[in-house]
């Protein structure tokens, strides 16, 4: 078994072994995985933190030990709390990096880091603190940063900064934590969940006080939630058909 870290701001992770495939996920700097399949350009990789699948270029990781694989797992998160912040390699060379960005094993990395990092679990109110610092970032398929974001990659990251785990796709998060009868017993930071015409969970948001949800639909944004689902104020109309609530903390 081989094993990598990403040394990278942002890594696309794709459907298939190709730059025009569909992004599926993004790999942020510092996290690792283990290498399921190597090719001669790409890698499929495992997440450790999620064990989620996809493609990556083989030239936007570095490969690493078995040991460091272990070690780098084993060790408390330290995730970057900033919008952007830096790190400067070995090379004294200043990298940007991201919001969730993972700096707990820069002794692997070999580089250096002074912004701040959350590694404890935060109260369940913090949530929403932390839901808005995504506040009109931009809708991107299988984004996890604020220059782009899925509905679940939101969830995932706002769940991961303050502390608990969250699988990648809407879908799976719904299979986690306590179903709830109706939106009156939930409290804010709770996950709505949304489906289609053929009853398929494509959705996710994050509830706010006074029916209020905060979800990634073209842009992280905030909108009302009713007994049938989202509800746009400016265009007067339901955007989501609402499926269940899940209380995870």
């Amino acid at each position: 078994m081989r094993y990598g870290i990403c040394q990278l701001s942002i890594v696309p992770m794709r459907a298939e072994p190709s730059d025009r495939s569909e992004l599926v996920n993004q790999v942020l700097y510092g996290e690792h995985f283990k290498v399921v399949e190597l090719r001669k350009n790409w890698s499929r990789v495992k997440l450790s933190h999620d064990k989620y699948e996809g493609w990556i270029d083989n030239k936007q990781y570095i490969e690493i030990t078995e040991d460091e694989y272990a070690f780098a797992k084993a060790k408390p998160l330290q995730l970057v709390t900033d919008p952007v912040q830096f790190v400067t390699t070995n090379k004294k060379e200043l990298l940007t990096i991201v919001l969730g960005a993972s700096v707990g094993n820069l002794n692997i990395l070999k580089a250096t880091y002074d912004g701040d990092f959350q590694s404890d679990k935060k109260q369940k109110k913090h949530l929403i603190e932390t839901a808005l610092l995504y506040m009109k970032s931009p809708y991107l398929w299988g984004g996890r940063t604020i220059f782009g974001i899925d509905c679940s990659g939101f969830t995932q990251m706002v769940y991961r900064l303050n502390g608990y785990f969250l699988k990648r796709d809407a879908s799976q998060q719904a299979s986690q934590g306590e179903a709830l009868s109706f939106i009156e017993e939930s409290e804010p930071g709770d996950l709505a969940f949304f489906d289609n015409a053929e009853g398929l969970i494509t959705h996710v948001g994050i509830i706010m006080e006074n029916n209020y949800i905060i979800h990634a639909h073209g842009e992280v944004r905030i909108d009302r939630l009713d007994h049938s689902g989202i509800y746009n104020p400016h265009t007067r109309s339901h955007t989501h058909k609402l499926r269940v609530i899940k209380k995870i903390i």
